[in-house]
């Protein structure tokens, strides 16, 4: 086989998922701006599960880091741009 399908579909849902992450953030901060304070639609488009991982610390000899905390946060607008960013990725390729 010429072409390396397994390692492509990896890449091309990775990069799905980034953009997604990234659209559903900013539909989220732009309901934040346009809904009004109290009201069920806001609360439910903005109630969110968040999940944390760190800080991972790396000391070597020459070099050390810290990375951390990376939090990642779920509502459902994400899960939205990741199906918008899903549907116009299946689309084009």
């Amino acid at each position: 086989m010429l072409v390396d399908t397994g390692r492509r579909s990896v890449i091309r849902f990775v990069w799905t998922l980034v953009l997604g992450l990234f659209l559903g953030g900013l539909l989220t901060k732009l309901v934040e701006l346009i809904l009004p304070d109290g009201t069920a639609t806001r609360d439910f488009l903005l109630t969110s599960v968040d999940a944390s991982v760190g800080p991972l610390a790396v000391d070597l000899v020459a070099v050390a880091f810290e990375l951390g905390p990376v939090t990642l946060t779920l509502n459902s607008l994400t899960l939205v741009g990741i199906a918008i960013v899903a549907m116009i990725v299946r689309a084009w390729i």
